[in-house]
Order: C-alpha cells, then structure tokens, then sequence
C-alpha cells in the first residue's frame, strides 16, 4: 500500500510520467493509468501490454519497480493500493493512440444518450479523426463524438484475423 502524500496535481498524469519510462524500458508498454475509488479504498492502476500479452511476472516486476519509485516521490494524497495487469481482452480505448491501434477491428460503442433508441453499438472500427471515430455496422457506417461516449471497447482480442473484416 502506497503511503499517504501531501503533493496535489494531476494524479494519473504525474504517474504516467513517473512510470512509462520505466515500464518501456522493459519492452513492455504501459497502456493506461487509471486512479479509482473502489468501496472505500483507492486503488493506483497500470494497465500494462506487450506483444504475445502480459503474464504475472511481467505485472510483479513493473509493480517492484514502481512501487519504490512512488514512495518517494509521493505524487498521490491519499493512501492507495497499487495494481498492475493487462487491460484484458475488451479493453477500454481512452487515449487517440488506443483508436489508432485498433482501426480496423471490431469495437462496442456505448453512448450516453440513446441514439436511435439504442446506446450499445458494435462494429469495426473504420476511422478516428479529431474525436470521432466512425464504426462500420454491416453495410453502414456510423460516426460518434467520443465526447458522447460512456466507453468504448476492444470486442475482440485477435488484432490480426479481425483487421481483415
């Protein structure tokens, strides 16, 4: 458990900086960084990925070399667990990288509002450009702002076979 700080800012973006050197330097990639309130704890998570996926080992060894690191650092107020895994199979896309990567796979779309009287669509994922990605559903394509998004997710974890579609 990460000990309580006195530093305020931009949590996910202090360790983001903080960590990604870090992680690549491991050859792995560091996905997202996430700080959530789960019950009544926070908890510190780095998503991480690589080629071929992650494994325990690569998640211990990111985590024993960050976890010194923050400690001393101390860029988180209050106390917090730290967590490092993979971002699993249906991911959340967040950052325009994560878009960019997954063009040309199929991708769920949650929006915000109904939109057509439905709020979960599934597709390929044909563009991103300056927030909004546009899905391909069957013969249709269809654009969203991510501004208007709830999330948007991986709907299948095969990169390869399904850039085809």
């Amino acid at each position: 458990m990460g000990k309580k700080g006195s530093k305020g800012g931009n949590t996910v973006a202090a360790v983001e900086t903080l960590a990604r050197p870090v992680v690549e330097g491991m050859g792995i990639s560091l996905w997202d960084v996430v700080f959530e309130k789960e019950g009544a704890d926070w908890n510190l998570c780095l998503l991480i990925d690589k080629d071929g996926g992650v494994d325990l080992d690569d998640c211990e060894k990111v985590s024993r070399a960050i976890d010194p690191m923050l400690d001393e650092l101390d860029p988180i107020e209050q106390s917090y667990y730290l967590v490092v895994s993979s971002p699993g199979v249906n991911r959340l896309l967040t950052k325009p990288a994560h878009f960019f990567q997954y063009l040309g796979c199929p991708v769920l779309v949650r929006t915000i509002r109904p939109v057509d009287g439905a709020r979960d669509f599934s597709g390929v994922l044909k563009s991103f450009s300056e927030g909004i990605l546009t899905l391909k559903e069957g013969d249709f394509l269809r654009s969203f702002p991510l501004s208007e998004t709830s999330f948007v997710k991986a709907d299948d974890f095969d990169l390869q076979e399904t850039r085809d579609l």
